[in-house]
């Protein structure tokens, strides 16, 4: 082979980690044993996600060994901590694929469960951190040498840094990361502050701010689209991309989060921490090599180019009933819905806007990302066509457990003459021969954070830089305004929009499964 030749492989394939970096998700590396500390073990993220997760590795093939430890403000023993957490595992303990869900119905009723029931301690926070101490180190000894804690702050934000402080009396900071549920602050002056206070006792590598956003497949699949296919990276920019919406609407209300809601509204609690992280994926610059430094670092650019967000660029809502919950103030300004339009002063960027939008109790619960492609300059089909009637042709992401990807585009219609139609071409993991290995988000994270693979979470630069930009707006909000439970938002949301429209409710129906076989 010439040599020219070899010289423009290695020029097409090497990639170029940071100094001391890790390669991206190394599934074949071993991880060693685990204990993990999980604080906020009876609260409700615990018993909708992370325990029913933990039991889910503890029985896949994926998982090291591992002791759970759990700490909470409630008075139990061991045995009434497994009682819980087998209810939580029964409730909640399971994927909308019938393979996951079969697996872990013979896992309940199997030695399996008792198993993993073993592995669980629990010591009440009123224990002090020696008691913890010695529950970690009993767990240690059974796991042998070699085995690392992870500590997981299912804890309000005001709680943390007691958690932290608890942490270092207890001497358990050495051969430790941590994970830390959002919110990172609510402005700029609190998310320093937070940070600096962690970075006292815990170096940055052993922080990992989860968004479980970025752990679905779906998510993921965005950089496999973008980066190893020669079809899309060329038009991933604004000379063939008209505009992007991120639209996670949820159908639930607070659930017993009122006290919690009412100081952080659906701006701190959706948008910083989650949909502006999925816009990074979206809108991130491809990296020098397929590792967290690099992934982090093009997120982060991502982040400084943020414009300020504005607040005659942002729509505001409640839901008819808010004021009445319990908890909330009865002339509260709390907003449960946004929208904002942003944009990024990049290259890549420039002039194209992202519209982004989350809520309570709205119309239905989903998480779709659509890339709307502009349109062909100049039609030569005639006006009855149909063409431009369905809009622009979209990219969408489904970010919901079946993890799906649907391109849409104008077709003819079968027949005589010439009328075109959307047509759609689908894709769907529940497809695959792999359905069975999809992971939750919060399982893959914690694999993650097990790792010490930072490419999905957030750092202290990314996430201050977020709330820098995001001052104009907090300085100075719109006022609230009113919308119905069951609907899409306020009005104005159309204005904020325009000309463009906003694809949910008008999103193309999903494929249920596959068509038949032409007999």
């Amino acid at each position: 082979m010439p040599l020219w030749v070899v010289d423009t492989y290695r020029a097409q394939t090497n990639a170029y980690a940071a100094l001391g970096s890790r390669q991206y998700r190394n599934e074949s590396e071993r991880i060693p044993p685990h204990v993990i500390v999980l604080f906020g073990a009876t609260g409700d993220l615990a018993r909708r996600k992370l325990l029913p997760g933990f039991a889910h590795l503890a029985a896949s093939h994926f998982a090291p060994l591992i002791r759970i430890v759990g700490s909470s403000l409630e008075e139990m023993s061991d045995e009434d901590f497994r009682a819980f957490a087998k209810a939580a595992a029964a409730e909640y303990g399971h994927l909308k694929t019938v393979a996951f869900e079969r697996r872990i119905r013979e896992q309940l009723v199997s030695e399996e469960w008792e198993e993993f029931a073993a592995n669980l301690r629990y010591v009440p926070r009123s224990a002090g951190p020696e008691t913890l101490a010695a529950a970690v180190a009993e767990a240690e000894d059974q796991l042998g040498e070699g085995c690392l804690r992870l500590h997981y702050l299912s804890v309000p934000p005001a709680a943390a840094l007691d958690v932290i402080n608890m942490l270092r009396e207890a001497k358990l900071v050495e051969h430790s990361r941590v994970v830390m549920e959002k919110p990172f602050g609510t402005d700029l002056e609190s998310a320093v502050e937070l940070n600096a206070q962690m970075h006292q006792t815990f170096d940055e590598s052993q922080i990992f701010r989860i968004d479980h956003f970025l752990g679905k497949e779906a998510a993921q699949n965005i950089l496999a689209l973008r980066f190893a296919n020669g079809l899309f990276e060329p038009i991933w920019n604004r000379n063939f991309i008209d505009h992007v919406q991120i639209d996670i609407p949820e159908s639930l209300g607070l659930d017993r989060r009122a006290n919690f809601y009412e100081n952080t509204g659906a701006y701190k609690d959706m948008v910083v921490t989650h949909l502006f992280q999925v816009m990074a994926f979206v809108a991130m610059e491809p990296p020098t090599a397929l590792e967290p430094t690099s992934i982090s670092e093009e997120k982060n650019k991502v982040f400084r180019s943020l414009l300020p967000v504005l607040p005659s660029y942002v729509v505001r809502g409640q839901y008819g009933g808010y004021r009445q919950e319990e908890g909330v103030a009865r002339d509260s300004d709390t907003e449960t819905f946004i929208a904002v339009h942003c944009e990024l002063d990049n290259w890549r960027w420039a002039g194209v806007p992202f519209y982004l939008r989350t809520g309570k109790r709205m119309a239905e619960g989903m998480r779709i990302i659509s890339i709307a492609f502009k349109e062909a300059p100049r039609s030569m089909f005639p006006a009855d066509s149909g063409v431009g009637s369905a809009g622009p042709d979209h990219l969408t992401f489904d970010l919901a457990d079946e993890s799906k990807v649907s391109l849409s585009y104008y077709g003819k219609r079968p027949g005589p003459g010439m009328k075109l139609d959307k047509l759609s071409m689908q894709f769907s993991t529940g497809e695959t021969d792999y359905a069975g290995d999809v992971l939750e988000a919060y399982e893959r994270l914690i694999l993650d954070a097990m790792r010490g693979d930072h490419t999905l979470f957030t750092t202290a630069d990314g996430i201050e830089s977020l709330w820098e930009r995001s001052i104009p707006l907090l300085d100075a909000p719109p006022p609230v305004k009113p919308y119905a439970p069951g609907s899409w938002g306020p009005n104005a949301i159309h204005q904020l929009i325009a000309p463009h429209a906003w694809r949910l409710p008008s999103e193309r129906m999903w494929r249920e499964e596959n068509p038949s076989e032409p007999s």
